[in-house]
């Protein structure tokens, strides 16, 4: 899990030691430890716990996505907090499931509904990606293209098209894409991104929001990928 700095973000000015001891003790040592309890059952503890104790702030969404980003569907998630309505008390659950259906408003494109369907999961080329994507090879012949989608905050390495170049057609959630040295353009359903061959650049989803494109491959003799570094969680959360 990538650590927390939501202490010293906004209480550093304030309460220097609490943030220390949220980012470093909470987020560092008690949230990473996987030895026992998986990020997801982490997760699923914490929402629970929050609804409980009746918190319904922005830090119950922030963990609603965060049980999301570690594998919560939202069928499962509403199962939970049906389970849990009967010992933290009804009104608690009704005052949780708004923050639900809008964590989990773009699950659509998570399924067969999404334009092309899903696919399945990328594993010929996870190891260029950040995070989770699926492929659809729509076509072969003659124009490559391909239906990928990425989950919230995956997205693929620096890359470059060796002389053929390739056209994003972009269909559902948000994402973004970026050439280098030079801002990150946010995409939406309907945008179209040309991508110039020798260009280095990369493209994937937003942080709260999967991501589908399709990416059609211009035809060139002798067209080839280059896969460079990965995009530095550092840089892609700069990003808004």
């Amino acid at each position: 899990m990538k650590k927390q700095t939501a202490g010293r973000d906004r209480l550093l000015d304030l309460a220097p030691k609490f943030a220390e001891l949220n980012d470093d003790v909470l987020f560092g040592e008690v949230w990473s430890r996987e030895d026992k309890l998986s990020l997801r059952d982490r997760s699923m503890i914490t929402v629970t716990a929050l609804m409980t104790k009746g918190i319904f702030d922005s830090s119950l969404k922030a963990h609603i996505q965060n049980a999301k980003n570690n594998g919560i569907t939202k069928e499962e998630m509403v199962e939970v907090i049906t389970h849990v309505a009967f010992y933290a008390g009804w009104p608690n659950a009704w005052a949780v499931f708004p923050t639900v259906r809008e964590v989990y408003a773009d699950d659509a494109v998570n399924s067969s509904d999404s334009l092309f369907g899903l696919g399945e999961p990328n594993a010929a080329y996870a190891k260029y990606f950040i995070g989770k994507s699926y492929l659809k090879m729509l076509t072969s012949q003659g124009v490559k293209i391909a239906n990928v989608t990425f989950e919230p905050r995956c997205r693929n390495n620096w890359h470059i098209h060796r002389k053929g170049g390739q056209i994003l057609l972009c269909t559902d959630g948000e994402g973004w894409y970026q050439e280098y040295d030079k801002p990150a353009q946010k995409l939406k359903p309907g945008d179209v991104v040309y991508i110039q061959p020798d260009v280095k650049h990369w493209h994937g989803a937003g942080k709260d929001s999967w991501f589908t494109h399709l990416a059609v491959e211009i035809p060139a003799d002798g067209a080839s990928n280059e896969w460079l570094e990965a995009v530095a969680d550092e840089e892609y959360d700069k990003l808004v």
